[in-house]
């Protein structure tokens, strides 16, 4: 069983992930799994807690090294803004931002896990991200956030309408709005405009397959 704190998550994916440079990102480094199944039956195994969602920590999905990727090629998007990361994983996305200038970085997710990875990723990347784990779509955008970028947020119908209803919000409030997508069943690209599209090297352990077309989209 996993301590229930943030030392002993980190400890846990310490033990059980490998530092390897992203496909797409070669440049930045994070704390992957090799195997999908296997970290997650031992997450769920470590917290005593059946039927937890995908360990998304873990993995650099395509969605995210795709705007993790344009964010690094178009510093100008975050250089000296304030940028939120929302459901960021593993970090890959709020660390490019980092790096590419944001003067500040909030990565959001309410995996109690991915607090952990993230301060881990930033070490390795040499960044420092701040970190929430509260819901963010319980309120409005943050004020401070000219930037909102978001990857891989529409696997679901009922959370995606969420979610881009709240990014609605924030674009209208006056903040750029970039989402990284591979082409999720419930990606409403409808509306948006798309800014770059890249092959994005996954495997089959995450995707359908081993490259996956992944686009960058911007709220208009």
């Amino acid at each position: 069983m996993i301590e229930q704190s943030l030392q002993g998550r980190r400890a846990f994916i310490l033990q059980n992930t490998t530092l390897e440079p992203p496909p797409h990102t070669p440049e930045l480094a994070l704390h992957v799994a090799s195997e999908i199944t296997p970290i997650w039956k031992m997450t769920e195994e470590a917290l005593e807690e059946i039927g937890l969602p995908p360990p998304f920590w873990a993995f650099a999905w395509a969605g995210g090294q795709a705007l993790a990727r344009y964010t690094l090629d178009n510093p100008q998007i975050v250089t000296g803004h304030g940028v939120v990361d929302f459901a960021s994983g593993s970090g890959i996305v709020a660390i490019a931002a980092k790096k590419a200038g944001a003067a500040r970085v909030l990565a959001a997710d309410i995996d109690p896990f991915c607090e952990a990875a993230t301060e881990l990723n930033a070490q390795a990347n040499g960044v420092e991200v701040d970190f929430t784990a509260e819901n963010l779509l319980d309120a409005p955008p943050p004020a401070w956030a000219s930037v909102i970028l978001a990857g891989d947020i529409c696997y679901e119908k009922p959370l995606a309408e969420r979610v881009m209803a709240w990014l609605g919000q924030a674009r209208a409030a006056g903040a750029t709005v970039l989402i990284g997508d591979p082409g999720r069943s419930y990606f409403p690209r409808q509306g948006l405009t798309k800014l770059a599209e890249y092959q994005v090297p996954t495997t089959r352990e995450l995707e359908d397959m081993e490259v996956k077309k992944t686009a960058v989209w911007k709220l208009p």
